[in-house]
């Protein structure tokens, strides 16, 4: 087979000609996949392939709409009624239709049956059901199995958020309701049949009065006002959850709705992903073999993207490939050492590396809907390298600091030969096998598990992280099985860690923990002398804690309140006894009432110390 950059002239004539299962999308939504927008474009009549040959249909210029610029809503504050809420003014929520939309949910969730509880099947087709907000939940769901069991994430990992299509003119409205001008003077022609529609967006096929070959995204009208609604009945409900289990509750579903939020207005924000376009193509400029579509960034808007259109073939066809001479080993070995550069050196990654968004063209491995993507800072990326070998040294002390240094603030645990003991079956488990065999996916998915149990806050990136290499490892297993990801993984691992750079980073730590002891010393003097001047005043007083002695403490405190109790008991059983040998008047039963009195509460008691041992021995059971 030809090298894949050499073949790029020859490639880009031979994609040029419609084939079975040839890619004709770019950028389309995230979970619009490639293979079902060729298949729409497939079905085109001959006339309508070209762009160019789709006549547009405009409104009169007079009656535009004004640039979408000018629908800021200035925020209000009042005199005496202090700041209003903006965020109901600005995406136009009012009670009678959060009722409305708060209904309309209830009845679906009823006709899955969710009150009798939801398997993972049925919670995605509810989801599906719910609308664009509720797949959106689903998908960053499916990244969060601290929230979710593992099943129900893997389940909701397969949400799609395909659609029926948008009338062609309310695209031509949008269009110029973002610029501000007739669409005609902008484009050209624009395709009236969409390579891809999906709950978000849609996209069509467009040539620029410049005569580029574009792609156009277009997001719906009224999407972000339906889950700015459908976030604000989260909000409710999570603010009441919390109040009600405050104690017991072990995941912040208000941060967790906030979270949401905060993904939702990135992702319907596309000036948010013309932006990541941008980034990616500068990365993508130091490979040969690697690309992704160029954005227009003058025609950006924040409900708009226009990009190159690819025309190319989806990795989901590797028949189709293969005959157009291309060799599958090496287009998976390419694209899965790349994708460690991206989350290991470059901490910039492709959230959502599912086949539909994965287009080889022109000698190239294109990568499409940068929609999802995710970050890692230097530190994170070094922890992950740092625990990945602290599994394969089978080295439980040096994954539990790599843990604690994952944590998003200062954790100290609590517990920490607990923690230690956890990892020790964590070790066992992953660090018996060869680093090339190491399922880094499932490695990162049972820590995050085990940070949440010790209460260790993990950023949601390494989540995202663990996610997408299980969508890349399915998509390799299912079309490109000769290809072994953790293999390449770690062999970029450990090509990446040459002498010099080795060295650097020695030094670099060096200093770094250099500088801390310095500062830490200078300041354990200070203390010092603070704790001196305490004791020659005698104002020093001590603290002390007992780490890991709470339980016995409890259960010495426990046994002491049983006995004492008992005595109790036994002293009433003793003094009624004695009370009725006297005789002492009134009687009732042949008793006197004092030592009646006595029996009766010696009785309640003595079954009260038996149910509590009882059932305080079935508790620790379980």
């Amino acid at each position: 087979m030809a090298d894949m950059a050499d073949n790029h002239n020859e490639t880009s004539q031979e994609a040029a000609k419609q084939e079975p299962g040839q890619q004709k999308a770019s950028g389309a939504e995230e979970h619009v996949s490639a293979q079902d927008a060729s298949s729409r474009s497939d079905s085109r009549s001959d006339n309508a392939a070209a762009p160019g040959n789709t006549p547009l249909a405009y409104d009169d210029p007079q009656s535009q709409a004004p640039n979408a610029t000018s629908n800021h809503i200035d925020e209000k504050i009042g005199l005496f009624s202090g700041r209003k809420n903006d965020f109901s003014e600005k995406y136009h929520l009012t009670r009678r239709g959060k009722l409305k939309r708060l209904d309309q949910i209830i009845r679906i969730a009823n006709q899955f049956d969710a009150i009798h509880g939801l398997t993972p099947v049925k919670m995605r087709l509810m989801f599906e059901a719910l609308g664009p907000t509720f797949v959106k939940v689903g998908q960053i769901l499916s990244m969060r199995s601290e929230i979710l069991p593992q099943p129900f994430c893997d389940e909701l990992a397969k949400l799609r958020a395909n659609a029926d299509p948008m009338p062609y003119q309310t695209v031509l409205d949008t269009l110029s309701h973002e610029y501000g001008k007739p669409v005609k003077d902008i484009f050209k022609s624009i395709d009236s049949t969409p390579l891809g529609s999906a709950s978000l967006a849609q996209v069509h096929r467009a040539t620029l009065l410049t005569g580029e070959d574009v792609a156009v995204k277009v997001q719906r009208p009224g999407v972000r006002e339906t889950m700015a609604q459908d976030v604000s009945i989260m909000r409710t409900i999570a603010k009441g959850a919390t109040k009600i289990m405050h104690n017991a509750q072990v995941v912040d579903f208000q941060g967790v709705v906030e979270e949401l939020w905060d993904t939702f207005e990135s992702e319907t924000d596309f000036l948010v992903e013309a932006r990541n376009l941008q980034e990616f193509k500068r990365f993508c400029s130091r490979f040969a073999y690697m690309d992704c579509p160029k954005p227009y960034m003058d025609l950006c808007t924040e409900h708009v993207v226009v990009m190159d259109y690819v025309d190319g073939i989806s990795l989901s066809h590797p028949g189709a490939l293969v005959a157009k001479g291309y060799d599958l080993k090496e287009i998976g070995t390419k694209l899965v050492d790349n994708y460690a550069t991206q989350v290991l050196d470059e901490g910039f990654f492709h959230a959502d590396p599912h086949p539909g968004n994965i287009i080889i063209s022109g000698g190239k491995i294109i990568l499409i809907d940068l929609g999802m993507t995710g970050r890692l800072n230097k530190k994170t990326r070094t922890v992950m390298r740092d625990m990945i070998f602290a599994v394969a040294k089978q080295d439980s002390p040096s994954l539990a600091d790599g843990l604690l240094r994952f944590a998003t603030t200062g954790a100290a645990v609590d517990n920490y030969p607990e923690l230690l003991a956890d990892l020790d079956l964590i070790v066992e488990e992953y660090g018996t096998v060869d680093l090339d065999e190491l399922d880094i996916a499932s490695f990162i998915t049972s820590l995050t598990q085990l940070a949440q149990r010790h209460g260790i806050e993990v950023p949601s990136s390494v989540t995202t992280v663990g996610r997408a290499l299980v969508t890349l490892e399915g998509l390799l297993d299912e079309f490109i099985p000769d290809v072994n990801m953790i293999e390449i993984i770690s062999q970029h691992i450990a090509n990446s860690k040459t002498n010099v750079a080795t060295i650097e980073n020695e030094i670099q730590t060096l200093g770094i923990e250099g500088h801390k002891a310095l500062h830490g010393a200078l300041q354990a003097l200070a203390e010092m002398k603070t704790a001196s001047r305490m004791l020659t005043r005698g104002q020093l007083r001590a603290n002390m804690q007992l780490v890991g002695f709470d339980e016995p403490f409890k259960l010495l405190s426990d046994m002491v309140n049983r006995l004492t109790m008992a005595l109790i008991v036994v002293g009433l059983f003793i003094g009624s006894s004695i009370v009725y040998y006297a005789g002492m008047k009134p009687i009732i039963f042949g008793i006197p009432v004092v030592g009646f009195m006595g029996y009766v509460v010696a009785f309640i008691l003595s079954v009260w110390i038996v149910f509590d041992i009882y059932f305080k021995g079935r508790k620790k059971k379980h």
